[in-house]
């Protein structure tokens, strides 16, 4: 279990420890955590969370500079059964990704007990040669009884090189966390120059950030019917304009995401707007137009379009 935090192959942390670089990734059933460990081990919103089930549909790099190491993290979608063409292809990168990184961490959420989902994945994991942790998330949510308890749960799941309990939310072990993924990342010159957080380009964070405040208080299968493309950025003086178009499958829908007299689609615009602010530093002019594009998550030809 997680005390003796960074006792990795390279030993424990100090002036004779090598520097260490190298890719890392959260796995996990759906709503585990993964995104939002993710923001605040980086410090900074990199992925889009949600409390809809898979949320996260793009891989994204975020990356933790450190004096002795630099820790690339790639945001994974949550494997899950599934039931589209799009559940087949999110799954396929999770399991890519997996076969390419130094360290994984398996999050399984303090407050639900081990299911089959989680015993799934640990298989899966143990056929891999990345180093496996255990991530108990969502600690602020349960008592030290119940803790405990999960913690042993999951001891007994798999062999995990460490077991280590975290919050988020709170930033409870965030630290040890890092401390101990670090140290099992391979000796490596830096990968990623020092002023870079992400990989990913301004569009597709914009165009994640646009989604997740279109998902925000939709019910039942919309979430997953929601997919947004941004056609263009132009700077114009202060103000950096921006065109998007949210897609979902069916009118019916697109009624939804409007709202009465387009009041949840100014909502969604009023939400998104801030959160890009923060994201570009400069001022937004955000412009939304919600299309209509027929079961898309099934369509091989308008899934390419929308870039899975």
């Amino acid at each position: 279990m997680a005390g003796a935090a960074g006792a990795g192959p390279g030993g424990v942390i100090g002036a004779d420890r090598p520097y260490r670089a190298g890719f890392a990734c959260f796995v996990g059933r759906p709503n585990a955590g993964k995104s939002t460990l993710t923001n605040a081990i980086v410090g900074q919103k990199i992925a889009i969370t949600s409390n809809k089930p898979q949320t996260t549909r793009h891989i994204i790099r975020a990356v933790l500079h450190r004096a002795d190491s630099q820790l690339v993290l790639v945001d994974t979608p949550g494997l899950h059964r599934p039931r589209t063409l799009l559940g087949e292809r999110l799954n396929d990168l999770v399991r890519s990704t997996w076969s390419e990184v130094d360290v994984i961490g398996l999050c399984i959420p303090a407050n639900e007990p081990v299911g089959r989902g989680d015993r799934f994945i640990t298989g899966e994991l143990a056929e891999l040669k990345a180093t496996v942790l255990a991530v108990v998330t969502k600690t602020d949510l349960v008592d030290k009884k119940r803790l405990a308890e999960q913690l042993l749960a999951v001891s007994e799941l798999g062999e995990f090189a460490d077991v280590v309990p975290v919050s988020a939310v709170s930033g409870h072990q965030v630290d040890t966390l890092v401390e101990v993924m670090t140290g099992y990342l391979p000796p490596s010159p830096q990968l990623y120059p020092d002023d870079m957080l992400t990989d990913d380009p301004e569009q597709v964070l914009v165009a994640e950030l646009v989604r997740e405040a279109a998902l925000e208080g939709v019910r039942d299968e919309l979430p997953h019917s929601i997919a947004v493309i941004v056609e263009e950025m132009i700077p114009e003086g202060q103000v950096m304009k921006i065109y998007a178009d949210v897609y979902v499958e069916r009118p019916s829908q697109k009624a939804i995401v409007i709202g009465h007299r387009g009041s949840r689609l100014k909502d969604v615009g009023t939400r998104a707007r801030q959160q890009i602010e923060e994201l570009l530093g400069t001022r937004v002019y955000l412009d939304l137009h919600v299309r209509v594009a027929k079961d898309w998550q099934r369509d091989p030809k308008q899934l390419r379009r929308l870039g899975f």
